[in-house]
């Protein structure tokens, strides 16, 4: 007997990514719903070889349903997510609505599985930030091996990051620079074709932006509140994949070369380090791939145990879908649920 599954926001970039990977690792699922918005009710997505019609939000029941996979922002989730919540479905949440909340675990399954058990409080469990889930991926071995003390984290997001009219907004751009058609900025403060831009999300009054905070404060919740956090996120004229540049400071002495050996049998991490001309994973290369690819790993001399490492995920995958779907796959595994039907 297997599951009952709704992805919440299946129209949008996660969430058809979403049905992609449930199909793709064989999730057992008996039946998986589509639910968007109510203005894309009956709009037609894929699931391998089928095209599933979506259900609106607002009339779908949950009472028969195990797991709900939502990717539909912040405000939906902060509404929906406990009334579905209360009629027993766990809720595994890809937006920030969650993420801080005491009661809810925030979760990566390579860094910190054990946590999971702590979703019975409210039947929540959240995913966590793009730029965040690759990044502890790579830390969580190092971390155990010699102890961060200090993180210092450069960004380059892509604008799927940012949504679908991000990603047309870069397309639209470079086609009228092109052609030299007048280049409109809508979605970004400034324009992002052949150009980078130094704020992601909203500014706070101590001058970061919300998505720098939001690597301080998911980095020291699933890792380690001890480790200092201090980020710059940048938005760059790529597609899919966000890269890292990743400056560490350890308790323990570690080389650059212990931290391949350690990283290459870490789960979740593929290190391709080759100090040679393209011996190192860009964004183009991680685009469609599962792994968290780590780079350019090396000393850092200014400071006592440094090591710098250049880190990069498709974001739309291990950054929000495949994560998320490996949450419910941890459920699962570990008979955290049963199908309601079997159950009953």
């Amino acid at each position: 007997m297997g599951y009952k599954v709704a992805v919440v926001g299946a129209t949008g970039n996660v969430g058809r990514e979403m049905l992609d990977i449930l199909h793709e690792r064989g999730f057992p699922a008996d039946k998986v719903v589509p639910i968007a918005s109510r203005r894309s009710q009956g709009v037609d997505v894929s699931y391998g070889d089928d095209t599933l019609k979506c259900q609106a939000l607002e009339n779908y029941d949950f009472s028969d349903t195990d797991i709900c996979l939502m990717s539909a922002g912040g405000s939906v989730s902060k509404e929906w997510a406990p009334k579905i919540a209360a009629k027993g479905c766990v809720v595994i949440d890809n937006s920030s609505a969650w993420r801080y909340d005491a009661d809810v675990p925030l979760i990566v399954p390579e860094v910190n599985a054990d946590a999971v058990t702590g979703f019975t409080r409210k039947n929540i469990i959240a995913n966590p930030n793009c730029s965040t889930a690759q990044l502890v991926v790579a830390l969580k071995p190092l971390h155990e091996a010699a102890n961060i003390k200090r993180l210092v984290v450069s960004t380059y997001q892509s604008v799927s990051g940012a949504g679908k009219d991000a990603m047309d907004e870069l397309f639209n751009q470079t086609r009228a620079i092109f052609v030299n058609d007048p280049v409109e900025s809508e979605k970004f403060t400034k324009r992002i074709a052949f150009n980078v831009i130094p704020h992601i999300d909203e500014f706070m009054e101590d001058g970061y932006t919300k998505e720098e905070w939001k690597v301080l404060a998911e980095t020291k919740k699933m890792l380690d509140p001890k480790i200092k956090v201090t980020c710059t996120a940048v938005r760059v004229p790529v597609f899919i994949g966000h890269a890292e540049s990743v400056n560490i400071e350890f308790e323990k002495p570690l080389s650059a070369e212990d931290a391949r050996s350690i990283l290459r049998e870490a789960p979740g991490c593929l290190v391709v380090d080759k100090q040679e001309d393209g011996g190192y994973v860009t964004p183009y290369e991680c685009a469609g791939e599962d792994a968290t690819f780590i780079s350019r790993i090396r000393e850092d001399a200014t400071v006592e145990n440094g090591l710098n490492i250049w880190v990069v995920s498709d974001n739309l995958r291990k950054g929000a879908a495949l994560n998320t779907i490996q949450i419910a796959e941890l459920l699962v595994n570990r008979k955290l649920i049963q199908p309601k039907k079997q159950a009953a």
